[in-house]
């Protein structure tokens, strides 16, 4: 009797310690069997959220070790750590929790770039993981990765002569100026008047001149902030750089770092992965809080290439408008660059007269005013003729005639066009090749060449991201059919009527 008591109680005592090692090895998972688990789990992340999220967030995640009922996965950059932290939390800790049913918590740490961060299969090696305990999931960092973006040299080439000093301001864009001098002086940490700014005027009115300066005074009385200044096409050539080299986690954690970004010539930001990647970027930044200036040639209802979410975004902050300057601000526009231009050669001298003549035939903006002055100034210079009124037409009898076309847009083209052939902005800008849709496409690609000074590239960019090549075609397409086509011809007359009277 007493034998068979002693068997049960090692049979039992057998049992125990079976089932604690069972527990101990269930606690701990081999290489081998961990990389099974995450494979699994990965095609679950993938099922749930979808290939684009996937890709964009999980794919670069890895797997390091599974000790003590808590897992520790690691990514490459701060910033895809921060934003699983911040959008995909719950979803990481209810499928690694499907597949892993004794697990406590989920690490996810920061490795050092092409290394993973390997540590001990013992508990007491893993201080973040023994820290953060009582948390499901836990982000700690590990070795932080180089900054291959580095800082400098990243954006766009500052003009340290466009100051706030340099600009001259009226009433056309007072407003304008006034956001830009608020932006410009905020302290940082300090709530956010308005995020994002948004600035709108045609070409040369002064949104590319506010940027500058904006980044310049704070650069100047906040040097701890990350400033940074970029166009369109810049922020653009970074990001297919980042494609190719296979790094665009560490472009997305260079841009996420920036306190205050400058985006100028919006408008050319083409292509759908390009405009995600910036609305990415974009609420991340805003979402931190820090501030967000753009400028573009249009209002953000006008911008027909991004999608509505980004336009109301854009609508959510400041928007304002640069309008063409009126006549005492061109005045002022052409004293001040006259005195600048006197303190170069003392001898030179304009009569108020000679500045009038020039602010009632120039209209435009400042780049314009600015050019017209050169040309009287290099006239009386080269003919060695006192320079009078007389010598101002002369110079300036083409002038007024090239300067008009800088007030047609495309957008007005794009708009009398489809009123025109009743089709949709969105078809013109379209891939689609019915006959329908391209005869006004390229009636319109012809107009813009006519009536803009923007260049073949540009024009192709503006209807859907088109190449300069099929702009040409279009150009030379129109010209040919009007020469053999008398209705054609009537009916583009008429429209290019339209355009300079819109």
């Amino acid at each position: 009797m007493s034998e068979r008591k002693a068997g049960d109680s090692m049979a039992a005592k057998t049992a125990i310690i079976g089932n604690e090692q069972g527990n101990v090895e269930s606690d701990f998972l081999s290489d081998k069997k961990l990389k099974e688990k995450w494979q699994r789990i990965a095609k679950k992340l993938q099922m749930e959220l979808g290939e684009d999220l996937f890709s964009s967030w999980f794919a670069r995640m890895e797997a390091e070790q599974f000790v003590g009922g808590q897992l520790v996965v690691s990514v490459p950059t701060r910033f895809l750590r921060n934003w699983v932290d911040s959008h995909y939390a719950s979803a990481l800790n209810r499928v690694c929790q499907s597949e892993l049913g004794s697990m406590e918590s989920v690490s996810v740490v920061v490795r050092t770039r092409g290394l993973p961060t390997r540590q001990s299969h013992l508990p007491h090696s893993m201080p973040e993981v023994a820290q953060a305990a009582n948390s499901n999931v836990v982000y700690g960092t590990a070795t932080s990765p180089p900054d291959v973006l580095s800082f400098t040299g990243r954006g766009s080439p500052i003009d340290k002569a466009l100051s706030f000093e340099s600009f001259i301001a009226g009433k056309s864009n007072a407003l304008t100026h006034a956001a830009a001098i608020r932006v410009a002086d905020a302290n940082s940490g300090s709530p956010l008047s308005f995020n994002p700014l948004f600035i709108h005027s045609a070409a040369g009115l002064g949104k590319t001149h506010l940027l500058n300066a904006i980044s310049a005074r704070i650069s100047q009385h906040q040097p701890e902030r990350k400033v940074l200044y970029i166009t369109a096409e810049r922020f653009m050539y970074h990001f297919v750089a980042a494609l190719k080299a296979k790094d665009v986690l560490s472009f997305k954690d260079f841009f996420q770092s920036i306190d205050v970004l400058l985006i100028d010539d919006f408008q050319f930001l083409q292509g759908k992965t390009m405009q995600q990647e910036f609305c990415h970027t974009f609420n991340s930044l805003v979402d931190a809080k820090r501030q967000v200036v753009v400028a573009a040639d249009v209002p953000p209802s006008q911008l027909g290439s991004i999608d509505q979410r980004m336009r109301s975004r854009f609508a959510g902050g400041l928007v304002v408008d640069i309008q063409a300057p009126e006549l005492e601000l061109r005045r002022k526009i052409l004293n001040g660059r006259l005195a600048q231009a006197q303190r170069k050669d003392n001898s030179l001298y304009i009569g108020d007269d000679v500045i009038e003549f020039i602010a009632n035939r120039i209209t435009s903006g400042g780049r314009e005013l600015e050019g017209a002055l050169n040309r009287v100034i290099a006239s009386q210079q080269l003919t060695r003729a006192k320079i009078t009124v007389d010598l101002a037409a002369l110079a300036l009898r083409d002038m007024d005639r090239q300067s008009e076309p800088t007030r047609i847009r495309i957008d007005d083209i794009l708009r009398i066009i489809g009123h025109h052939y009743s089709v949709t902005r969105a078809d013109l800008l379209s891939p689609r090749r019915a006959r329908s849709i391209v005869r006004p496409r390229q009636v319109g690609m012809y107009l813009a060449k006519k009536f803009t000074p923007r260049s073949l590239p540009e024009i192709g960019r503006r209807f859907g991201g088109r190449d300069h090549s099929t702009v040409l075609h279009a150009v030379r397409k129109i010209e040919d059919l009007m020469k053999g086509d008398d209705i054609l011809a009537r009916e583009v007359s008429m429209l290019g009527k339209l355009v300079e009277q819109r």
